[in-house]
C-alpha cells in the first residue's frame, strides 16, 4: 500500500494543475497522503482538501519559519483545530537554526506549544529540526519529563545523535527523496540505523523530487521511487519495505482507519 505520509497540496507550486497531481498519485497507486499544515493562514486550505478527498487526511501547526507570525499561539488553539474531522496530527513544527527565519528562542516556544497540544490530543507530533540537534535533544528531554507523546521526525537528515535520542524516546522517522540523492550517504547510514517498525515514507512535495526527477517539482506520484530506495539501504524486498512501512504508518496516525486488504 503506497502511502505518502507528507505533501505539501495546498502549497502555490500545485495551483495550475492540484487536481491533475491528486489524479496521478491514484493512477500510480498512491492510497492515502497526509496533507501538512505550515501555518494558520493556510490551514483552511489544507483541511479542505482533506475534506474533499477520502484518501487525503491532514495535521494543523506552525512551521518554525513562520513562528515570527504566530508569536502568541497556544497549545489550545491548535487542540480546538485538531478536534476537527481529518485532522490526524500535529504539526509540521520545530527548530530551523539554518536559515533562522524566525527567532530561536521563539521557535522553541512555538514548538513546545506543539508539544503539549499533542500531549493532550494524543496525535502524533510531526517535527521539523535542521541545525538544531542540541536544542531540539533538550526540548524533547523536558517535555517527556512532563508526559509522553508520540513523534515523527520527519524527512530527518539531522545527526546520529539526536536520532539515537529521538528513537529511545519512541519516535518515528520518515524518509524523502534525500535517500536517492547521490551525495547524501550520510543520510543513508541514518537509515540503515532507523528502528526497522517505526520507518514510514514521504515525498514533502512539491519540494524534494526523488532521482531521477531530482531538481523538478516533486509529487505524490513519486513516493514508490522513496520507497525502493529504503528497501535498498535496508536490504529489504520491496515487499517487506511495503509491509513496514504501511504497518508503522497506521500504528502512528492511528486515527486513520486502515483500509481492508
Amino acid at each position: 500500500m503506497l502511502i505518502d505520509s507528507h505533501v505539501n497540496l495546498h502549497a502555490p507550486q500545485f495551483d495550475e494543475d492540484r487536481d491533475a497531481v491528486i489524479a496521478r498519485a491514484r493512477e500510480a497507486g498512491v492510497k492515502l497522503m497526509v496533507e501538512i499544515s505550515d501555518r494558520l493562514s493556510t490551514f483552511e486550505a489544507t483541511h479542505g482538501l482533506a475534506a474533499a478527498h477520502d484518501d487525503i487526511w491532514c495535521t494543523v501547526g506552525v512551521h518554525p519559519h513562520e513562528a515570527k507570525d504566530h508569536a502568541d499561539l497556544s497549545a489550545r488553539t491548535l487542540i480546538d483545530l485538531a478536534d476537527r474531522p481529518k485532522v490526524v496530527g500535529i504539526g509540521e513544527c520545530g527548530l530551523d537554526f539554518h536559515y533562522d527565519f524566525s527567532p530561536r528562542k521563539l521557535q522553541a516556544e512555538v514548538f513546545r506549544q506543539h508539544v503539549a497540544a499533542a500531549r493532550e490530543t494524543g496525535l502524533p507530533l510531526v517535527i521539523h529540526t535542521r541545525e538544531a540537534d542540541a536544542a531540539m535533544a533538550d526540548i524533547l528531554r523536558e517535555e517527556h519529563a512532563h508526559g509522553p507523546f508520540r513523534m515523527l521526525m520527519h524527512c530527518y537528515t539531522s545527526g546520529a545523535e539526536l536520532a539515537k535520542q529521538a528513537a529511545d524516546m519512541g519516535a518515528w522517522f520518515s524518509v524523502s527523496g534525500i535517500a536517492t540523492f547521490k551525495a547524501a550517504e550520510e543520510v543513508r547510514a541514518l537509515v540503515r540505523d532507523m528502528p526497522g517498525d517505526r520507518i514510514i515514507v514521504e515525498t514533502d512535495c512539491p519540494y524534494l523530487a526523488p532521482v531521477p526527477h531530482r531538481g523538478r517539482r516533486n509529487e505524490p506520484a513519486y513516493i514508490g521511487l522513496v520507497l525502493q530506495k529504503l528497501a535498498e539501504i535496508r536490504g529489504w524486498s520491496l515487499e517487506e519495505a511495503d509491509r513496514r512501512t504501511t504497518d508503522a504508518f497506521f500504528s502512528l496516525f492511528d486515527r486513520i482507519p486502515r483500509p481492508e486488504a
